[in-house]
């Protein structure tokens, strides 16, 4: 068990004012069998009334908008989160398991989709390690292919479907999870993508959770390691659309550029 401190800041600059903006925001840790957060702070500029929600998947958010011209939007959340409290979450709502089964069609079913390369790299991962419960096999899955796949930044983007990752060998940790998903449900195990952060990363993180039993674990095939009190999960969905950590409605802005800042540590045991 660990007690983190984590701290989000995101801006978005605009090449030319913005004269009203409509957003929502999930950079939000919630309370699980694994983790629990002790206190939360939020800043938004330019300062805007906000409400409070969940997801479909039960992620939490807030969502409003500012009704002033404006040349930037930022947002920084912080706090502490009491993470490793167990090494698995509950089902939880079995009415949405039907839903981290699918695997989509390479030609319009979402990022977690195959076609035939990735489909028959599943088969035969399948025949090789058939026949263990679901978190072994999920387990070796995850091993071949942090063997097989390589990481690099700036290949893909936050439209890359699992496929073609493949097709292209490598990309980033959202990447990884696509494709873990893909071949969990080619076995036939519910698999989940889950966004949050990371001790060490400097940038949000994603992983992957599968279904063993009636218990949910994570495993992240970009570090091949399973997850533990280092992640901080912030979403759950089909695939990263699900997860996106924000998104806007904008009236004017001409271009945009982001700008990503994020810490994760380990809170000491006298520091209050």
């Amino acid at each position: 068990m660990k007690r983190l401190f984590f701290d989000y800041h995101m801006q978005i600059s605009y090449s030319r004012p913005v004269s009203c903006c409509h957003y929502t925001i999930k950079c939000l840790p919630g309370n699980t069998d694994r983790q629990r957060v002790e206190e939360i702070h939020m800043e938004l500029l330019p300062e805007s009334r906000y409400c409070r929600g969940e997801d479909s998947w039960g992620n939490a958010m807030i969502f409003g908008s500012v009704e002033e011209a404006h040349d930037s939007f930022q947002y920084r959340i912080k706090g502490r989160v009491t993470t490793g409290l167990a090494e698995s979450e509950s089902l939880g709502r079995e009415n949405l398991l039907g839903l981290y089964r699918y695997v989509g069609d390479a030609s319009g079913g979402g990022l977690a989709s195959a076609g035939e390369s990735l489909k028959e790299y599943g088969k035969k991962l399948r025949q090789q390690y058939g026949g263990q419960a679901s978190l072994e096999l999920a387990l070796e899955m995850m091993h071949r292919l942090h063997g097989d796949f390589t990481y690099q930044p700036h290949v893909t983007d936050v439209h890359t479907t699992a496929q073609t990752a493949w097709e292209l060998g490598a990309g980033v940790c959202q990447d990884y999870a696509h494709i873990l998903i893909v071949l969990c449900r080619l076995a036939g195990i519910p698999a989940r993508y889950a966004a949050g952060l990371m001790i060490g990363e400097g940038a949000s993180h994603a992983w992957v959770e599968v279904l063993d039993g009636q218990r949910w674990y994570g495993l992240d095939p970009t570090n091949d390691l399973p997850v533990n009190e280092d992640y901080i999960r912030l979403g759950i969905g089909r695939d990263a659309a699900d997860c996106a950590l924000n998104r806007g409605l904008v009236l004017g802005g001409g271009c945009q550029t982001q700008t990503v800042s994020v810490a994760v540590r380990e809170i000491p045991a006298d520091e209050k």
